[in-house]
């Protein structure tokens, strides 16, 4: 990876761009300590801690901005919300579906759409957020609600904007990087976390049990992203070859190639999914019933280091990795289209046999892809328990984000230089 880096430097044009992502990220960055007018941030803060695993993986993604009350708190989740959302409508609505396969122009629109959902999405989520926090408002009135509302939906809408400028003419997908960034800000604070487990562990006369804890958080950060890294880039390669087409004295087909289904293809969308329903119930009583001492509230109110909970979330984790991944990959499109083609997988007839084929082969790589995503989850929450560390810095969710994308940047640099290698060679 630093020799990419290194590599990519040497190249001007490659250079501009990575000073231009850069600089666009410190502005994030920089937005991310600037507070909302007309709110109280230390009463927001105690609120957030008080709001559960939900309000702590905001507060991740957003890089400590959804915690100091900044104009960046609510972050790029309603864009990503609002492009989950477009996404299942484009396979739900043929006239999205068609635009969809009309190729640039046709992206253009769904793109636009999308950025309009953005705006909505952050404008339902600003309004429930200042209900949800109206302890933290200084003078509560209609000027307030006004203010921090279109406040909070403005920030994520600069963030949109910001992520499409990266995207464009940065390295990388910019909404991607700007998570990124996000989560890898809190790195100083996880430190501060083992250096206080440490301090503790001395106090109380017992640090070789604390160093063993510090000791196993580590390796238990490595080992996930190794397995990550594993996962993010395993695949099935079914063979697939095409007949021969003799068109006058040329001879068309002939070559041999391979279908890839990706181990995890439905990425960290199936723990988001999963999360936002796991975690509703204890947000609306956080909201609601903070107060009350009713065992049903309670019982929410303290679930989530519970076993039933870590059960239920790996249930709803697999359940959402095989429902995505139905819905982006399509078996019978994609046999269709092999046999137009003269494509077919030796030993299996084109047509439905095709089809069945490969759904049986994506149904057992999904089951342990989705397997995978469930222990993942599961995982940091026995840390937890074991270690008495809240909110866990590298969750499942934060290393599949770090992984993808760090990955995925890399790959464009490496086939921006592979592309200029050859424009020199051709020249």
């Amino acid at each position: 990876m630093l020799e990419i880096l290194r590599n990519a430097w040497k190249i001007p044009d490659l250079k501009r761009k990575l000073i231009f992502t850069v600089c666009l990220l410190l502005v994030y960055r920089v937005g991310s300590h600037i507070p909302v007018p007309g709110l109280n941030p230390a009463e927001f803060q105690r609120l957030v801690e008080q709001g559960g695993q939900l309000f702590g993986f905001f507060d991740i993604v957003s890089g400590g901005a959804f915690k100091l009350a900044t104009i960046f708190a609510m972050s790029i989740t309603p864009y990503i919300n609002s492009s989950i959302i477009m996404q299942l409508l484009t396979v739900a609505i043929p006239k999205l579906e068609q635009l969809a396969k009309e190729g640039e122009e046709g992206r253009k629109i769904i793109a636009q759409y999308t950025r309009y959902g953005t705006v909505l999405l952050a404008f339902i989520q600003a309004v429930g957020l200042y209900f949800g926090i109206k302890g933290a408002v200084i003078n509560s009135g209609v000027l307030s609600f006004i203010t921090i509302t279109f406040t909070f939906t403005a920030g994520t809408a600069f963030l949109m904007w910001l992520g499409e400028q990266i995207t464009e003419h940065g390295i990388g997908n910019g909404i991607s990087l700007m998570i990124f960034a996000g989560i890898v800000s809190n790195g100083p604070s996880a430190f501060a976390a083992l250096v206080n487990i440490g301090k503790a562990g001395m106090t109380e006369g017992n640090f070789l049990m604390a160093l063993v804890k510090i000791i196993a958080i580590l390796i238990m950060f490595l080992a996930m992203i190794a397995a990550v890294v594993w996962v993010s880039q395993a695949e099935r390669r079914i063979p697939v070859q095409y007949a021969k087409r003799v068109v006058g004295r040329k001879v068309y087909g002939g070559q041999s190639t391979h279908i890839p289904i990706k181990v995890n293809m439905a990425g960290v969308i199936p723990i988001i999914f999963a999360m936002s329903i796991m975690m509703f119930p204890s947000q609306i009583i956080s909201f609601f019933f903070a107060n009350s001492n009713n065992w049903f509230v309670n019982f929410f109110k303290n679930s989530s280091g519970s076993v039933w909970y870590a059960v239920l979330y790996s249930v709803l984790i697999m359940f959402f990795t095989f429902f995505y991944t139905m819905i982006v990959f399509n078996p019978i499109e994609l046999a269709n289209n092999m046999k137009k083609n003269g494509g077919f997988i030796p030993g299996i007839r084109p047509g439905k046999p095709t089809s069945d084929y490969i759904s049986r082969v994506l149904n057992r790589v999904t089951w342990f892809g989705a397997l995978f995503l469930a222990v993942v989850t599961v995982l940091p929450i026995v840390l937890q328990n074991a270690t008495g560390l809240a909110n866990v810095w590298f969750g499942s969710t934060s290393v599949l984000i770090l992984v993808g994308v760090a990955l995925d940047t890399i790959k464009q640099m490496e086939s921006q230089m592979l592309m200029r290698h050859y424009k020199g060679f051709l020249e």
